[in-house]
């Protein structure tokens, strides 16, 4: 019976042993067939754009296919539960932008796109910071964000344009009202295109929006970029100051672009990837597509996007319900 017993627990120790060298020799062939990078937004867009970029980059690097599978709808909340329920083998991964984390606080969520950001991904790396802009255009004669601030509490009528309801960039919006104690009006629009329109066109007194969209205007005189909302100045726009630097230290919003994949993800392949993208994001060339973007590069361990994700869940779910924000 002892002979016995000591056979069952050797032969189940030897499957377990088989089963992890099994487990890790799958990790060290990856790549073996195409991956697929999800992007929970139409074609031709930023995020889009910018993952095209880092598709072909990575497929040079692992010689392997690297796809991009555009898969829109629910301000992404579609595409990322196709990530959510793929196969976590690293094959299947999800490229988003920082609304990732705020559009489950801003829409109403049924059974087929319900999930949870900090648990049902594996976080690999954020590959970007895309700082906030506060500009308007010449005409309204607005040269800076205390002369808003003082024109409204003088009882002027102010609108500030953003490229959506529950965006980041009402969020900022938000913040800035209530920091300076003013209620400058919301004007959603559909996208980045029309508030960029119509800031130039002085239908609205500021547009928030990414240095991308309008770093020309800015060069050519059209827009005059009032402040940034980050901790720090960026080095995109050196001269333009942050909010917290104007007295406004709540105005404080990062929007960001990351890779992450489905929950229990080989830890090899994650650590693969997360290698993979760090030195991605140091070529030269990259480097300059994402400048042209408005996009600075971040790189780091998975902890840093894990970290943001949580922080960002927390705090714009906060926020959400303070301000009463409901996606259109």
């Amino acid at each position: 019976m002892l002979f016995h017993t000591r056979n069952a627990a050797r032969a189940a120790v030897a499957a377990v042993l088989s089963l992890c060298a099994a487990t890790a020799a799958m990790a060290q062939a990856w790549p073996t067939k195409p991956i697929t990078i999800v992007v929970a937004y139409p074609a031709g867009g930023d995020t889009d754009a910018i993952a095209r970029t880092y598709a072909e980059k990575l497929s040079q690097r692992v010689g392997q296919p690297v796809l991009v599978d555009n898969r829109p709808g629910a301000s992404g909340m579609i595409g990322n539960v196709w990530v959510a329920k793929a196969q976590a083998d690293g094959y299947t991964l999800l490229f988003t932008p920082s609304t990732f984390p705020i559009a489950q606080h801003v829409l109403k969520t049924g059974p087929g796109v319900a999930h949870d950001v900090v648990k049902d991904f594996t976080p690999i790396v954020k590959t970007g910071n895309i700082p906030l802009l506060l500009v308007t255009a010449p005409a309204t004669g607005i040269q800076s964000v205390a002369q808003l601030v003082a024109g409204a509490k003088a009882g002027k009528t102010f609108t500030y344009g953003t490229p959506g309801a529950g965006s980041p960039m009402h969020i900022a919006g938000e913040l800035l009202n209530k920091d300076a104690g003013i209620s400058a009006t919301h004007a959603p629009y559909r996208g980045v295109a029309p508030v960029v329109n119509d800031t130039l066109g002085g239908h609205v007194s500021v547009g928030w929006i990414t240095p991308g969209a309008v770093a020309g205007h800015i060069a050519a005189g059209k827009l005059l970029p009032l402040a940034v909302a980050e901790r720090q100045r960026t080095k995109l726009m050196p001269d333009v100051p942050t909010f917290i630097e104007l007295g406004f230290k709540d105005v404080d919003v990062s929007a960001w672009m990351g890779l992450l994949g489905p929950k229990a993800m080989p830890a090899d392949v994650v650590q693969a990837l997360n290698k993979h993208f760090n030195e991605i994001l140091k070529m030269p060339d990259v480097q300059a597509r994402m400048a042209a973007l408005g996009i600075e590069p971040v790189g780091g361990a998975p902890a840093v996007l894990a970290k943001q994700i949580s922080d960002d869940d927390q705090r714009f779910g906060r926020l959400v319900r303070e301000f009463g924000i409901r996606a259109d």
